[in-house]
């Protein structure tokens, strides 16, 4: 039996999100329609009005409504610390440690070149443009922090950058990595507590 076009065009929408699949995006479609029309409403004019009023901030790439984001006006900011982060959702982490004052930018990815995502595709030269020009007008940026991921992608992704900063003349460094708050040795893994030893410092 086939499903009428409008399901199907439902389904086939519901299938661009990450990790579902054919059975996860028809379960979706029929959970929407039969138990919840108005959250399915609600959710299609919410995805209208972000694809309408939502852009990238020209100083941090991070989502906003306007052309730069509070966060890059905001005058309590450090202007000569730039956090590089790989998604809007790795900022959001940082900001709740209340550690960090300084200013952001967002790749919106990672080098990853079996995929097709290059350093065009992840702003690298909106980048170097950020860290060069300074922030705001407030003062010159004087360190870049790499806060990518401990992944492959994301280690390749931070040597990428240092090796184009360094050449600038900008000072960069990377964020550390070792035992977690909390852990206990006996269950940490070697790897990890290979970096732990590598990364020591004095006291």
């Amino acid at each position: 039996m086939n499903n009428p076009p409008a399901l199907e065009q439902l389904i086939d929408a519901l299938r661009c999100l990450p990790g579902v699949g054919p059975k996860s995006a028809l379960r979706m479609a029929y959970y929407l329609l039969q138990r919840d029309r108005k959250g399915a409403n609600s959710l299609a004019l919410s995805m209208q009005n972000a694809l309408q009023v939502l852009g990238h901030c020209t100083l941090c790439n991070n989502f906003s409504e306007s052309a730069i984001c509070p966060l890059c006006t905001s005058e309590k900011r450090d202007a000569t610390q730039l956090c590089v982060v790989e998604m809007p959702t790795d900022l959001m982490m940082m900001e709740q440690t209340h550690s960090y004052t300084g200013m952001y930018f967002v790749l919106m990815g990672r080098l990853s070149p079996l995929d097709g995502i290059g350093p065009k595709e992840i702003n690298l030269d909106k980048l170097i443009k950020r860290a060069q020009d300074g922030a705001n007008n407030q003062g010159q940026v004087k360190e870049v922090i790499l806060a990518t991921n401990y992944t492959v992608e994301g280690e390749a992704t931070a040597h990428y950058i240092s090796e184009l900063l360094k050449t600038r003349g900008i000072a960069v460094s990377r964020i550390a990595r070792g035992l977690p708050m909390g852990g206990e040795i006996e269950y940490v893994d070697s790897g990890t507590l290979s970096m732990a030893l590598l990364g020591r410092k004095q006291l």
